[in-house]
């Protein structure tokens, strides 16, 4: 029996140092991930230890000088706007006044985290499914291949979510409750108080232009028309009724009147 329980406890210890090597393996894999800047416009900057700032390509500066890491932070100012790259084709744009931080969970999937300001992502899904998700304060996105759109409004985290293309899941951080699933041209906020809504807010289009607009002129009509009288129908002001011509119109007799006499009557 001692043997067979020193036996058990070396392969257990064996299992688990090879388990060990294999999640070393993996988070050094993850971690060798980069997006690489291919558009900057105006101050783009990263924190690496300090602000460092991004470059052009056509300043002839190193890879490394546009290259964003796990972990790191990508800074935008006023004038700020730069779109980046990841090895699977993948790409996320961040706009002015932006902060992000490029997988900071330090896996592949988890690609971003939205600290404030506004992106916009796209994830490449020509060979298959490719689960990503990004993070703001008060949500996690979850998509496999899709073009949305995602805003932190303000520091209380406040999230505005926007799909132009595919579908996205979307799961509250701070209230307990069902995820929210949008679909193209659909669209959510989400608020650090509140539970996330019932339904998504579809993105006003042609369609709802051309409604609000019926809706509008059906509305000037009542006003206009305070008695409901449909012109045509006669009465005051509207055509087709006695007093359309002032009172010309010549009326017909009551009925069973005797016909006026001969000669105008005398």
């Amino acid at each position: 029996m001692h043997i067979l329980s020193t036996l058990a406890r070396t392969v257990q210890m064996l299992l688990l140092a090879a388990m060990m090597c294999v999640s070393v393996t993996n988070l050094q894999a993850q971690s060798h991930e980069a997006a690489t800047a291919i558009e900057i416009e105006g101050q783009v900057s990263v924190l690496r230890g300090g602000q460092e700032p991004l470059f052009q390509k056509a300043t002839g500066l190193k890879l490394e000088r546009y290259t964003v890491r796990p972990k790191e932070e990508i800074v935008t100012g006023p004038d700020g706007h730069a779109v980046f790259q990841i090895s699977d084709g993948s790409t996320f744009e961040v706009f002015p006044n932006s902060r992000v931080t490029f997988q900071g969970q330090w896996t592949i999937e988890d690609m971003l985290e939205l600290i404030l300001g506004r992106i916009r992502v796209q994830i490449e899904h020509r060979n298959g499914p490719n689960p990503k998700k990004v993070s703001t304060p008060t949500a996690v996105i979850s998509v496999r291949g899709t073009v949305f759109d995602v805003e932190v409004e303000d520091e209380d985290g406040t999230t505005f979510v926007n799909v132009e293309e595919g579908q996205v899941q979307v799961h509250h951080r701070l209230k307990a409750g069902p995820d929210k699933y949008l679909n193209q041209n659909e669209s959510t906020t989400v608020y650090a108080n509140q539970p996330l809504a019932k339904n998504a807010k579809p993105n006003p289009g042609v369609p709802g232009f051309l409604f609000d607009r019926l809706k509008n002129a059906a509305a000037d009509i009542i006003y206009n028309n305070p008695g409901g009288v449909i012109p045509g129908a006669g009465g005051p002001g509207t055509t087709g009724g006695p007093q359309a011509d002032g009172g010309k119109t010549k009326k017909n007799p009551p009925a069973g009147a005797p016909p006026p006499a001969p000669g105008g009557g005398n």
